[in-house]
């Protein structure tokens, strides 16, 4: 299927790996310019220079520490034009409310909720100016299926879906599109990190963690290009009525 996205410009956050990097090889893979935006630029490099060698687009790498207001100033400066956004940087820790105490909530909040919202009022304002675009919000099914030992991400996704249907509820009336995908578990660094943090409550050793895992739909979590290709399709004009809405992709369990 043709998803009409060559010559589009994607900025994808948090690209240097799990996800993110999925997502880059799938925008590239269809032709965009892609822009990436991280704190490790060496990994973003890597990346940059495998991806222009493989599908000969350009590929911009931007060293951004995603917290501070500056640099997301000029990230947006430095990527207006942007056909489209896909916000994916997050590192919210695990643990029940007495495990997560405000410092560590706030640190991580500053990433993935007020990053995503702030780097999106930054882009939405010249997307809605030019009268397009898309913006895709990666949140997490925690934010739908609560979490106690997961209680700083729950409460931080569902945010994120009550921004990502309040902002996409109104947005196609300008001709931006905004949506968000719920992942459940994906095959990345931060799944075993949670997963460690998991065990270690229910069992008292974090090295139990593959026994949790046993319990996901097929026995596995889901990989990280199923959800970037879901990304590339939501981005593209295939689904250009879709706007204010979350898909969700854990293999339902959620249901």
């Amino acid at each position: 299927m043709d998803l009409h996205l060559r010559g589009k410009g994607v900025l994808i956050t948090g690209a240097s790996k799990g996800i993110g990097a999925a997502a880059a090889e799938a925008f590239a893979e269809e032709g965009c310019n892609v822009h990436i935006a991280a704190r490790s630029a060496e990994a973003m490099k890597a990346l940059a220079e495998r991806l222009r060698s493989s599908h000969q687009v350009n590929v911009t790498a931007h060293p951004t520490d995603l917290r501070k207001q500056e640099d997301l100033q000029r990230l947006a400066r430095d990527t207006k034009g942007i056909d489209i956004l896909v916000n994916n940087a997050g590192d919210i820790p695990g643990g029940a409310l007495d495990k997560v105490n405000e410092a560590t909530w706030r640190h991580a909040w500053e990433l993935k909720v007020f990053g995503y919202i702030n780097l999106t009022r930054l882009v939405f304002a010249d997307m809605q100016a030019r009268g397009h675009g898309v913006i895709i919000n990666d949140i997490g099914a925690a934010g739908e299926r609560f979490d106690y030992d997961y209680i700083a991400g729950s409460v931080g996704n569902a945010a994120l879906m009550a921004f990502t249907k309040s902002l996409g509820g109104r947005s196609l009336h300008f001709g931006v599109r905004v949506v968000g995908i719920n992942p459940g578990p994906v095959q990345t660094d931060r799944i075993i990190s949670l997963m460690k943090t998991r065990a270690k409550t229910q069992f008292g050793d974090e090295n139990r963690y593959g026994e949790l895992m046993k319990n996901f739909p097929q026995g596995r979590a889901a990989k990280p290009r199923e959800i970037a290709d879901m990304m590339a399709f939501l981005a593209s004009d295939r689904s250009g009525y879709t706007s204010g809405c979350i898909v969700t992709i854990d293999g339902a369990s959620s249901r």
